[in-house]
């Protein structure tokens, strides 16, 4: 028999509180559609919902057991607050982990770093490599994916987000990596900082965390290379960089477009390493060599990482193409639409450019920003005219400064929202297009994506 991801005596030792009645889980949740047959349900209280009202409805779905605060019908352990509760079961699977843990934080490319490089160690070593889903990055995402991290795992990824400075500080101290990156710097939640050197600092915060021997990985292409050099110093034992410039201890010597990707040769600490991505553009460049100075550092299977980085393909909301039938033709969708910053915004711009046929972008404003914002918007218009876009349909408030900067330029459509934006899309667009669809998340392009996804059962991503 298997042995269970936790049983109830663990989860009672771990977070303190007593057990109902003897019971084991396979998994974790605290979002109770996601709960499966065999799971924990994890009733957290939050500002709109309470957990505990969703208990029944868990059971229903197969959950083993649940953490509580009140006494329920069923298995269960009661505790007095479920989300320090959580935090404890999360710090309890790391203590009890023998596995390498590596730490992942970033302006930008975050998540698609984190997904690279579970897939590297699971290249090498398959079924051996556990990371945080989606973009579970905070104060429960975090110690959700370390609840879920199996006794016997010997990699662990996890991704770390924050907003606010001293954050980090706290999930970095959880997670205790043993190798913790910083993937890029950019003005991203630049409305609760007083610059990106502010941001650079709050990013730093990883490196507390680290473990004695660990190593820090920076971006030496970054003009906070600096800075994040100096905030690791004092925790890691060693600094290891990567990039494009001379000097970066992981370097692109050559990046060749080719289709669908890049080839690239790199020069690491120990030799040379050529390999393809399977994603385009210059920030999936930086990515990739990331991920080849994190698995450098971890020592795992550098030949496996490239082979990895060669198969992966578009995410969801983080490049996924999405092509679907109009007019007789077909155009494709280039699905971006899970959040955006100034850096990401430029970035995937630049790589519409590329695009053939008629380009299109569909962008959604960029939340938390703050006094500059407008500024922020504005200054899109110049990648946009170097990328050659021939249409432009932006989506809320925050659009009115680019509005205005295209107009006399580039035919532009403000639009509201994204069911606006939808319908504007739907009169424009032609066989050939490339569309762009980027925004901050709370805008909800995919939605844009899912309603032509529905309209065309011939569509893939």
């Amino acid at each position: 028999m298997s042995v269970p991801l936790w049983t109830a005596q663990e989860i009672a030792a771990a977070t303190g509180g007593t057990a109902s009645a003897p019971f084991a889980v396979e998994g974790v949740a605290f979002d109770s559609r996601e709960v499966g047959p065999g799971d924990l349900f994890v009733a957290l209280k939050g500002e709109r919902s309470d957990g505990h009202r969703f208990v029944e409805g868990a059971f229903a779905q197969g959950a083993a057991g649940v953490i509580v605060s009140a006494p329920v019908a069923g298995p269960h352990v009661l505790v007095a607050d479920t989300e320090k509760a959580l935090n404890a079961l999360g710090a309890a699977a790391r203590a009890r982990s023998a596995a390498t843990i590596v730490g992942v934080t970033g302006s930008v490319g975050k998540t698609g770093t984190k997904e690279a490089l579970h897939a590297a160690f699971d290249r090498a070593a398959p079924g051996t490599a556990h990371r945080s889903v989606k973009s579970y990055n905070n104060h429960v995402g975090v110690p959700l994916s370390l609840a879920r991290m199996s006794r016997d795992a010997e990699v662990g990824v996890f991704e770390m987000g924050m907003n606010h400075a001293g954050e980090l500080a706290s999930l970095t101290r959880l997670v205790r990596p043993n190798v913790a990156l910083v993937t890029a710097i950019a003005p991203a939640h630049s409305a609760f900082f007083a610059g990106e050197e502010a941001i650079a600092d709050a990013k730093g915060e990883i490196f507390r965390g680290l473990e004695p021997g660990g190593t820090a990985i920076v971006p030496f292409d970054s003009p906070h290379r600096d800075r994040l050099i100096a905030a690791a110093r004092p925790h890691a034992a060693h600094v290891l960089t990567f990039g494009t410039q001379a000097g970066a201890d992981v370097r692109a010597l050559d990046a060749v477009r080719t289709e669908g990707g890049t080839l690239v040769n790199a020069a690491l600490p120990g030799g040379q390493l050529t390999f393809s991505i399977g994603m385009p553009g210059a920030h999936w460049v930086a990515n990739a060599l990331a991920v080849l100075a994190t698995v450098e550092a971890a020592g795992a299977d550098l030949a496996a990482a490239g082979l990895a980085l060669a198969e992966m393909t578009g995410l969801p909301g983080r490049g996924a193409r999405v092509r679907v039938a109009v007019d007789g033709g077909t155009a494709t969708l280039i699905d971006e639409s899970y959040n955006a910053n100034p850096g990401s915004m430029a970035a995937t711009i630049a790589e519409l450019g590329h695009e053939p046929g008629r380009r299109i972008a569909l962008l959604g404003e960029m939340r938390e920003l703050g006094e500059g914002s407008a500024g922020f918007h504005r200054a899109l218009a110049a990648p946009l005219a170097q990328a050659g876009v021939a249409y432009a349909v932006l989506v809320g408030e925050g659009m009115a400064a680019l509005a205005e900067s295209l107009a006399p330029t580039t035919p532009v459509q403000h639009v509201a929202d994204a069911t606006a934006a939808r319908e504007a899309l739907r009169a424009i667009i032609r066989p050939g297009d490339a569309v762009l669809v980027k925004g901050s998340n709370a805008i909800g392009l995919a939605r844009v994506l899912k309603a032509f996804a529905r309209e065309d059962a011939s569509c893939f991503i």
